[in-house]
């Protein structure tokens, strides 16, 4: 995919995107919590299964959609892509405003370059 794809794919999930932040958020607090205290306002035992249910399906719908999920905590998205004829992904990380970067497909992360 272009680059234009694939900041069009980012910009239709963000509303999904910012949804999971917020399940990330609620889940780590839940688990937190239960672990030291035993007990949450977020709920119990049952309830922080039901949010980790929930963020893993949010994550692979991103899959479907177009983005490969690299990292959860903090979120990292690449999107399959070519530069001048060599293979690359497009890389957005949790706090970027756009995709800003890229990186050969076969170099991962370390290897990313601003576009």
């Amino acid at each position: 995919m272009t680059l234009e794809q694939a900041r069009a794919i980012l910009d239709e999930l963000q509303p999904e995107i910012e949804k999971l932040l917020l399940l990330r958020a609620d889940l780590a607090e839940i688990q937190a919590d239960l672990l030291h205290s035993g007990s949450s306002p977020l709920g119990a035992l049952a309830d922080a299964k039901a949010l980790e249910a929930r963020f893993y399906a949010g994550i692979e719908a991103l899959g479907v959609k177009g983005a490969e999920v690299k990292g959860i905590a903090p979120l990292l998205l690449d999107f399959p892509g070519e530069r001048d004829g060599v293979p690359v992904l497009w890389c957005w990380l949790e706090g970027d405003t756009e995709i800003n970067w890229f990186h050969r497909a076969d170099c991962g992360f370390p290897g990313r370059r601003p576009i």
